[in-house]
């Protein structure tokens, strides 16, 4: 049996590579596209071989949401003990030249992919992550989460905006990421749901004190309002409100809310949180493995269904137990 905090620490990375699983056949799909093909998604599916992201993918199989996660997590876990820029980037060219050999087709997303470009190009990573404002860095910093303590936040957000640096150092990037790191990482202290949420909020608003300006609007204030808008609504109607009006693109302000408005409808069942995000349409797996996190942070591995559990280890090469340990390793003790 788990102490508590590795439970959660266990819950957060799995529940991710459960959401990211989950919405992999179904993401860049619109609603109806979903509906015509799987009626309802009830499980892992295999990548359909007309989705140009996941076709051929075997069902269970995490995407890019993951491995960046992991990635993150192994250099926090290295010999420096923090994210370097040059060394995350080149990490990350790896990873996505590892994809290309293998024929994958599941690739960098546009902030990362830009920034990785200007990188080549010589752009010091001071300045790649300058006009990031999608989803990419809030998609892979639970393990930020895990490692550290939202409190003092000030020193929080320093963690967090290391793994944005080079892709989405952005107010935006930067706030998106701060939330769903600081929703983690307040489970793993043993939070509920509803104050994991509203942690999230306080620091997606001290996030966007950090990085170079990007107009758009209010993490903190669309993720409040998201929780909101689906008080009282069934099922059915909150995704059709999540798919129509909050939005579920790439766009750090249309699904990090999402995933938030999934977590405030569905509580803390992390199966049927990535679940109704798989069926949302847009970038499914992103906000699947957003809300998966959160939700596994709150309820533990032991909240996670076992059977699901050994698909993803089955299916994909995952190192979570040894991570997480190592990530709970830098967390002071409490």
């Amino acid at each position: 049996m788990n102490d508590p905090r590795t439970d959660r620490a266990l819950g957060a990375l799995y529940g991710l590579a459960l959401g990211d699983a989950l919405g992999m056949p179904t993401q860049i799909m619109s609603r109806a596209a979903i509906t015509a093909r799987f009626g309802r998604v009830t499980g892992f599916e295999a990548g359909p071989p007309d989705n140009p992201v996941a076709a051929g993918m075997p069902a269970g199989s995490v995407t890019d949401d993951t491995d960046q996660a992991l990635i993150v997590g192994r250099l926090l876990t290295g010999p420096e003990g923090r994210i370097d820029p040059e060394q995350f980037a080149k990490a990350l060219l790896e990873w996505e030249a590892g994809m290309k050999a293998k024929g994958s087709l599941d690739l960098l997303g546009p902030s990362t992919k830009a920034a990785l470009d200007a990188v080549t190009r010589g752009v010091p990573v001071s300045e790649t992550g300058s006009t990031g404002t999608t989803n990419g860095a809030a998609m892979r910093v639970t393990p930020v989460g895990v490692a550290f303590p939202v409190r003092p936040l000030d020193a929080f957000i320093d963690r967090v905006v290391e793994s944005c640096q080079v892709t989405h150092d952005t107010t935006i990037g930067i706030a998106g990421a701060a939330a769903v790191a600081a929703a983690v990482s307040s489970a793993v202290d043993g939070a509920g749901l509803d104050a994991a949420m509203d942690a999230a909020e306080a620091a997606a608003r001290a996030g966007a004190a950090r990085g170079h300006w990007a107009a758009g609007p209010d993490i903190a204030t669309r993720i409040h309002w998201a929780r909101g808008a689906v008080t009282g609504l069934d099922e059915a109607q909150a995704a059709d409100l999540i798919s129509e009006l909050i939005g579920t693109s790439v766009a750090s302000q249309e699904s990090i809310p999402a995933a938030f408005a999934v977590l405030a409808l569905v509580g803390e069942d992390p199966w049927r949180a990535c679940l109704l995000a798989a069926n949302l349409g847009g970038d499914c797996d992103t906000i699947g493995a957003i809300a998966g996190a959160v939700a596994g942070a709150v309820s533990g591995l032991s909240g996670l269904p076992a059977d699901a559990v050994a698909t993803l280890r089955s299916v994909n090469d995952l190192d979570v137990e040894p991570l997480a340990a190592r990530l709970l390793a830098l967390r002071p003790a409490g």
